[in-house]
C-alpha cells in the first residue's frame, strides 16, 4: 500500500516542501530501501523509525518497503523527517486511518522510545505551511512556541508518535497551540543594554547616534580599556525595535542554526555579533559544502562588530564587500546557489597605530598637513 505524506527540508534557511512516500510491498524480501538523493544521516533514521514504532506499539513492515523522497533533485539531511517517515508507514500499513495527515505539514525527529525531539527550522516550516495553505503543522513540543508565531495556522505540538498517530485517527484532540499572554519575545525576558550604562565619552556617543540615525559604518580608534567595545555593544538599544517582519527575517535565519534562545520564540531585538578576528571567510559569511549562513546573515538588521580590526585578515576583510553594497550572501555550489540576506551596520574599533598617534599629536600642534607629511617622511620608523 501506498502512503503520501507532506514535509519540508531546509535549502540554506527557506523551506522546501517535501513530499515523503512509503510503500510497503506484501512481497519479497524484508528489506528498506530509501530513495531521493538522502544523505547518510537521512539512511540511518529508518533505524531510529523502526525503534519508535515498536517501541511505541505499532508494528514495523516486515516485507520491502520503499521511502522515496521528493523532489530526487534536492539534497535531504538531518533529522527533521522521522517523524513524516513514520506517519507515511502507520498509513502505508493501515495504523492510521482517514485522509488528515494531508492537510498538514509534518516534521520532528523521533527517539528510539517515540519520543519527539526538536528540530531546526520550525519557523520555515510554519512560513511554507502558510503559503501552501496548509490547515497547519504538526511538530515537537519544543518548537511549538516558534511555530506559533505565525498566524492563522494550527501548531499541534506531539511528544510522543503514538500522540501524533492518536490525533491523526481521530481518538485525541489536541488543542492547538496558542502564545496568547506568553512573553515569547526576547525583549521581555531580557533588557535592552543602551547608552544609559556610559558615562562620559559625549563627543563619541553623538558620533555614534548620527552614524545609527542615517544607517552609516563605523570605525573607532582609541587606546584600550576607552569603552570601544562597551559602546557597539550597547548601539543596538538606540536603534528603533525591529519591526513585525523584520522580526520574522532575522529569527528564521536563528531558527534554521537551532540558535533560538531558550523560551524565545520570536527576536525583536535587534541582533549585535562580535566574532573573533580568527574568524574564517567562511565563518563571517557563509558557506561550506551545505551552505548556511554566516556571522553577517546573523547580525542581518543588527551589528556587526569586528573588534581589533587589523587583527582579520586581508581577505577576510574583502569579503565584506558585497554583502554591504549588496544587503546579501550568494553562496554558489554545484547543485545551485543559495542567498542569505546580510543587511547590518558594520561597526569596527582599532587600537591608534603609531602612525596614527603620531597624526594625532601634529594636529594638536597646529602644523599644516605638508608639514606631517614631510615629518613623517623623515621618520622611517612610523610606516
Amino acid at each position: 500500500m501506498l502512503a503520501k505524506v507532506h514535509s519540508f527540508v531546509l535549502n540554506g534557511i527557506d523551506a522546501l516542501p517535501c513530499e515523503v512516500e512509503a510503500d510497503v510491498s506484501q512481497r519479497g524480501l524484508s528489506r528498506t530501501v530509501v530513495v531521493g538523493l538522502a544523505q547518510a544521516a537521512m539512511k540511518e533514521s529508518i533505524e531510529r523509525v523502526r525503534r519508535a514504532m515498536t517501541n511505541s506499539g505499532f508494528p514495523f513492515p516486515l516485507h520491502a518497503v520503499s521511502i522515496n523522497l521528493a523532489p530526487a533533485d534536492v539534497r535531504k539531511e538531518g533529522p527533521a523527517l522521522d517523524m513524516a517517515i513514520a506517519v507515511g508507514l502507520l498509513c502505508a500499513t493501515g495504523s492510521i486511518e482517514g485522509e488528515d495527515h494531508k492537510k498538514y505539514l509534518i516534521a520532528g525527529e523521533l527517539a528510539l522510545d517515540g519520543r519527539v525531539r526538536r528540530i531546526k527550522g520550525a519557523l520555515s516550516l510554519a512560513l511554507l505551511a502558510q503559503a501552501r495553505k496548509y490547515r497547519g503543522v504538526i511538530c515537537p513540543e519544543e518548537n511549538a512556541r516558534e511555530a506559533a508565531v505565525v498566524e492563522g495556522l494550527e501548531v499541534i505540538a506531539v511528544g510522543t508518535l503514538a500522540e501524533a498517530a492518536a490525533f491523526l485517527n481521530g481518538k485525541s484532540m489536541l488543542t492547538p497551540y496558542k502564545l496568547d499572554g506568553e512573553p515569547y519575545e526576547s525583549s521581555k525576558l531580557e533588557p535592552l543594554l543602551d547608552f544609559a550604562d556610559v558615562r562620559g565619552q559625549e563627543a563619541v556617543k553623538r558620533a555614534i547616534t548620527i552614524a545609527a540615525a542615517g544607517g552609516h559604518n563605523l570605525l573607532m580608534i582609541g587606546p584600550p580599556g576607552t569603552g570601544k567595545t562597551m559602546l557597539a555593544q550597547r548601539i543596538a538599544g538606540i536603534l528603533p525595535p525591529l519591526s513585525r517582519q523584520e522580526s520574522l527575517e532575522t529569527t528564521r535565519i536563528y531558527s534554521s542554526l537551532g540558535l533560538l534562545p531558550e523560551g524565545i520564540a520570536l527576536m525583536d531585538q535587534r541582533p549585535v555579533r562580535m566574532p573573533h578576528h580568527s574568524a574564517t571567510a567562511q565563518a563571517l559569511i557563509g558557506g561550506g559544502t551545505i551552505p548556511r549562513p554566516g556571522e553577517v546573515s546573523l547580525a542581518h538588521h543588527g551589528i556587526l562588530f569586528l573588534d581589533e580590526l587589523p587583527e582579520f585578515s586581508r581577505y577576510v576583510l574583502e569579503t565584506l564587500r558585497q554583502p554591504l553594497e549588496s544587503g546579501e550572501v550568494t553562496v554558489a555550489r554545484v547543485h545551485g546557489s543559495v542567498k542569505f540576506p546580510a543587511r547590518f551596520m558594520l561597526v569596527a574599533a582599532m587600537n591608534p597605530t603609531r602612525r596614527v598617534a603620531l597624526l594625532s599629536v601634529l594636529r594638536r600642534r597646529g602644523g599644516s598637513k605638508g608639514l606631517w607629511k614631510s615629518r613623517l617622511s623623515r621618520r622611517r620608523s612610523f610606516r
